[in-house]
Order: structure tokens, then sequence, then C-alpha cells
């Protein structure tokens, strides 16, 4: 995944998926990122490609929460259980006066383990947890939707990390149809994220309902509009949230 700004950063991040790691210790996704001048292309630094990319993921759901959640939500719901989860909650705790952070897992005792370890509530059913919460986000490799439209209440905001291939959803029809949807980039989710690219399909979504990507909310376009109004956003990630948490993560380390 390469990416670069003339005359300032370039990095490309390598990434490999070894499925059977968990059996020696191991997580399944390993990777490295090299962080060059793109002037002379010397490196600069060479950065852990999955703390990169946990990191960098849950602060593009942050920062697209600034412009889409409401100003006042304070109850999270996390769908997932897995490694982007502590770090999607301390983003969110970050940018929202969170009094409540409740967690949602196909295994109820690894939601526990989570929760009890974060100060977060587990949350045993899914539907009761998604329509008191305010913002929903959803990290997980749910191939069929577990977040149902018919369930999300007005004003609030879903987060769909999970999803990054076509075959793969975490919400349904109804809830892409139900809310305003925005996206990290539309050229990736367009084409891999199945919480987009099957309701594409079947006329669920057009391409203009599409209101808007990352870059154009934080360029100014309009983003949440009401407090009635429910918030859409499907990441699918992007080499350029790699080269900027890159570079802050170099720029500080140079102090």
């Amino acid at each position: 995944m390469p990416a670069w700004q003339p005359g300032g950063l370039l990095g490309v991040k390598i990434v490999t998926v070894f499925p059977d790691n968990h059996l020696v210790g191991l997580a399944s996704v390993q990777g490295s990122y090299l962080l060059m001048s793109a002037e002379t292309g010397a490196p600069l630094a060479l950065i852990d490609g999955r703390m990169l990319t946990l990191r960098r993921t849950a602060a593009a759901s942050a920062l697209a929460a600034q412009y889409l959640a409401r100003k006042d939500a304070k109850h999270l719901l996390m769908v997932g259980t897995g490694e982007l989860a502590p770090h999607i909650i301390e983003a969110y705790r970050a940018i929202r006066p969170l009094t409540r952070v409740t967690i949602w897992g196909r295994d109820p005792t690894k939601a526990a383990a989570l929760a009890a370890r974060l100060g977060a509530e587990p949350a045993p059913d899914l539907e009761a947890a998604v329509r008191q919460a305010d913002i929903i986000s959803c990290a997980t490799l749910a191939r069929e939707p577990l977040v149902q439209g018919a369930w999300l209440q007005p004003g609030c905001h879903v987060d769909l990390i999970g999803g990054f291939t076509p075959a793969m959803r975490e919400a349904d029809d109804e809830a892409v149809r139900r809310a305003t949807v925005f996206v990290d980039t539309r050229a990736g989710a367009t084409k891999e994220a199945g919480d987009i690219t099957q309701p594409l399909a079947n006329g669920a979504l057009s391409l203009d309902g599409i209101k808007a990507e990352l870059a154009d909310l934080v360029r100014g376009a309009p983003g949440r509009t009401s407090d009635s109004e429910i918030t859409l956003f499907k990441s699918v990630g992007t080499a350029i949230e790699d080269l900027a948490a890159a570079a802050l993560a170099h720029r500080r380390h140079m102090g």
C-alpha cells in the first residue's frame, strides 16, 4: 500500500496474513511500514505496520465521527472483540463525552473480559444494545449483517470498519436506506466493501446516495445536519491514512 506527497514524504506498507499464527502465539496479521523522503528516497523510519494500521483505523473512524456523531453522544456500542476494539474505544473516548461503553461479541466470555479490562459493560443482547446506543462501531469479520436497520434510533451514528471484501457485511440494506451514507474513499468503498457494493448492486443505495468521503468532510462538506438524522460511515482503509499516521509518528519521534 504505497502513498506519497510530492516533495514531502512517501511510504509503503507490506502486510502478511498467516491464519495459523495463533498456534504459536502471534497475531495472524503482520506488517512493516517504510517511511522515506519523497525528495531523495532516503529511508527515514521503519514502523510496526500492524500497530500503525490499528491506530490509524481507529483514528479515521473518530475523525469521521467528529463530523457525523451528535455532539452530545454519550453511549458507544462496540460490536466486536478483536484487536481493533480497544483502539476504537480509546479514540471515541477522546472525541465525545462518553459516559457508557458497551461491548458485544459472538463469544460472551471475550466480551465480558474485554469490558472488564476497558472499564466498559458487556452487552448480552445485540438488538437491545443497538437500540440504546448513540454510536455503534463494528469491527468484525461478519459475512452476514449483524446490525439491522430496524433497530437504529433517530440520531445515532453507525461506524462500519469490518466488511472489507464484497462478500462481507456488518449492516443490512435497511440500515443503508435509513442512513445518510459517508465513506473514507469512494474508490475503495464502491469496489471493496460489501456494505456498499451489495446495496449498490441491489438498488438499496445509489452512487449519488454516498453523500461525501472523509476528505470532503475535513474540507468543509456538510456532515450531520440534524440531531435526528441517522449517519453511517463505511471505512475500508487507505494508504493515505498510513502515510499520515507514519508522518505523525516520525515527527513526534524526531521532536
